[in-house]
C-alpha cells in the first residue's frame, strides 16, 4: 500500500497542533474583555467557547485542565468585581462550568467514534492487503512495483485492483476497477482475481482469460445475493508479455488505456476495438481484438486505474499523465510510480477523491 508523502503529513501535524492551543487564546482574550470593560460586559461567552472548540482535539486530561481553566479565570474576575454572590454571577460561573461539563462529554463521545473508526480502517487495510497482495518485483528481465494509493474516505474498501503472474504464454497482468466500494467491491474483486490466478497459466490467450473471468462473474453473480449480475461490473485491462520478445499484448475492457514509456516519451495505448466491461460481455455478442503494441528493451508499461485521470485540482481540471510523464526517463519503475503519486498531489492540493491503482512493468534496461 503507498502511503502519502512525509511532507503533507508534517503540514497536517502542524495544523493540529495550532488547532489544540486555540482554546488559549480565546481563554486569554476572554480574561481580557472582562478585566478591562465594565462589569456590565462578561467575558462567560469566552470561557464557555474555550473548553468546547478543545473538545474535538485535545486529550481528556487538557480538556479538564482547559475547564478548569475556564471555571477559575471567571472566579478571579468575579471576584475582580465583586459579584460572585449575585445571582447574575452564580449563573454565570454555573454556565461555565455546565458547558466544560458537556465539552468532556462530548470529548469521551468523540473518542470512542474515533477508535471505532480507527479500529474498522485497520481491518479495512488488512483485508484489502490480503485481497490484494504486493506482485514480485522481478520476474525474468521483467522489473515490477505496484501501488494502491486510497483515497480515504472513511473506512470504505476501495475495488480497485491489480495482480501479475508468470505463466507458460509469457507474463500476464491485470489492473481493473469494480464498480462500487465497501465489502460488495472486495467479492467482486476477490472473484475476479481468483478466476484470474486460476486460469492465467491455463488460457491460451488473454482473450480466453477474459472470457474466463466473464463466466466467473456471471456464475458467482447468481450464486451470491450481493453481486448483480448487471451492474457488478469491472473495467479492466488485461496484459501479457512475451518471455522472448518485444512487444506486449493488451485486451481492454472498457478501462483507461495503459502508457508506454521510453526514453522520455510517452504513447496511449489505446484500444483499436471498444469492449464492454468485464460482467457485461454477455450482454453483446462478443468480437475479442487483442493489440499488440512494441516494448522493447528499456520500455515500460504503465497501467491505472481512472483515480489517476479522475484527479482533478482546485479549477475542475483533470490530471494528464501524459503531460506529467514525458520528458522524464525513469529506470526504475518503483521511482516512477514514486514521482508520478507525488505530481498528481502537486495538482490535486494533496486531496484525492478516488482510489488510484498503479501497476509499473519495465523490460530489461539499466536500473538506476
Amino acid at each position: 500500500m503507498a502511503r502519502r508523502t512525509e511532507p503533507r503529513r508534517a503540514q497536517g501535524r502542524g495544523v493540529m497542533r495550532w488547532v489544540r492551543l486555540l482554546p488559549l487564546p480565546i481563554l486569554l482574550g476572554g480574561a481580557a474583555v472582562d478585566y478591562f470593560t465594565s462589569p456590565e460586559f462578561s467575558g462567560a461567552a469566552f470561557y464557555s467557547a474555550a473548553p468546547m472548540a478543545g473538545a474535538p482535539v485535545l486529550s481528556l486530561p487538557a480538556l479538564v485542565l482547559t475547564g478548569l481553566a475556564a471555571c477559575g479565570t471567571d472566579v478571579v474576575l468575579l471576584l475582580h468585581f465583586d459579584s460572585l454572590d449575585s445571582p447574575g454571577g452564580r449563573s454565570e460561573l454555573a454556565s461555565v462550568v455546565t458547558v466544560s461539563a458537556v465539552a468532556i462529554v462530548i470529548n469521551r463521545l468523540l473518542y470512542r467514534s474515533d477508535v471505532r473508526l480507527r479500529s474498522a480502517r485497520m481491518i479495512a487495510l488488512a483485508v484489502q492487503r490480503a485481497v490484494l497482495p504486493q506482485p514480485p518485483p522481478r520476474v525474468g528481465t521483467l522489473r515490477i512495483a505496484a501501488r494502491y494509493e486510497a483515497a480515504h474516505s472513511g473506512a470504505r474498501i476501495g475495488g480497485d485492483l491489480y495482480a501479475v503472474q508468470d505463466t507458460p504464454h509469457g507474463v500476464r497482468g491485470i489492473v481493473g476497477d469494480v464498480r462500487g466500494k465497501g465489502l460488495e467491491a472486495v467479492e467482486t474483486l476477490d472473484v475476479v482475481l481468483g478466476a484470474f490466478r486460476e486460469a492465467a497459466a491455463s488460457e491460451r490467450t488473454i482473450a480466453d482469460l477474459a472470457g474466463r473471468i466473464e463466466r466467473s462473474l456471471r456464475r458467482e453473480a447468481a450464486q451470491r445475493v450481493n453481486l448483480d449480475e448487471v451492474e457488478g461490473f469491472i473495467t479492466a485491462v488485461l496484459t501479457e508479455i512475451p518471455h522472448d520478445g518485444g512487444e506486449l499484448r493488451l485486451f481492454n475492457r472498457g478501462h483507461p488505456a495503459p502508457l508506454v514509456l521510453f526514453e522520455g516519451g510517452v504513447r496511449r495505448a489505446d484500444p483499436s476495438h471498444p469492449e464492454l466491461p468485464l460482467g457485461l460481455g454477455g450482454l453483446i455478442p462478443e468480437r475479442p481484438l487483442v493489440d499488440t503494441v512494441p516494448f522493447p528493451d528499456g520500455a515500460t508499461l504503465l497501467l491505472h486505474t481512472d483515480g489517476l485521470t479522475e484527479a482533478r485540482d482546485r479549477d475542475g481540471s483533470f490530471y494528464d499523465p501524459v503531460a506529467g510523464l514525458t520528458g522524464h526517463d525513469f529506470r526504475d519503475p518503483d521511482a516512477l510510480l514514486s514521482a508520478l503519486l507525488a505530481d498528481v498531489l502537486r495538482h490535486t492540493g494533496g486531496r484525492t477523491s478516488d482510489d488510484m491503482a498503479l501497476l509499473a512493468i519495465r523490460r530489461g534496461g539499466a536500473g538506476g
